[in-house]
């Protein structure tokens, strides 16, 4: 059973079970957002958006037209996301740039994503970085602008100089 806050503005249908969307939430109609996902308060969502199952986005964050957020992946509060690389005020691009995050990733508070990214699976991005980049399958990027700093572990811990997990093991 989904749990939409009385203060919630939901206008799309295509919401998975298990989905919950709390107060001074925003979601266009033609969103689509998978089961079991947790949308934080004073978040929107615009129509050409797709989010998987088991995703949390935490307060503050506005995903626009041409994201595409895969299953468990969590996006911390207040990251922004930008999908037009040359804005200008009543002019649109012909199509908006389109970022993917892939499965399992992690996007830690206050981080900038540029449009046209691809964010890699288990990939962990620290907070208040600027990714300007695609970010590589499990990699660990930081700073402004991100680089690859190491590699994690699905688990979300720093793989050791082996690409060894000490925490799973693995």
């Amino acid at each position: 059973m989904q749990m939409y806050h009385k203060l919630s503005d939901v206008q799309a249908v295509n919401i998975g079970e298990g989905t919950n969307i709390w107060q001074f939430v925003v979601i266009l109609k033609n969103a689509v957002i998978g089961k079991n996902c947790n949308i934080n308060a004073h978040c929107f969502v615009e129509n050409d958006v797709v989010i998987g199952d088991n995703v949390t986005v935490k307060c503050g964050v506005y995903l626009w037209d041409g994201i595409n957020v895969c299953d468990n992946v969590f996006i911390g509060p207040n990251v922004t996301f930008t999908n037009d690389r040359m804005p200008r005020s009543k002019k649109y691009p012909s199509e908006f740039q389109k970022t993917i995050i892939n499965e399992g990733a992690s996007i830690g508070a206050n981080a900038t994503i540029l449009g046209g990214i691809r964010i890699g699976k288990h990939a962990l991005i620290g907070a208040g970085s600027v990714v300007t980049k695609d970010v590589p399958d499990s990699a660990l990027v930081y700073g402004n602008p991100a680089v690859v700093r190491g590699f994690v572990c699905k688990c979300g811990q720093k793989l050791d100089k082996r690409s060894k997990c000490l925490s799973c093991l693995k």
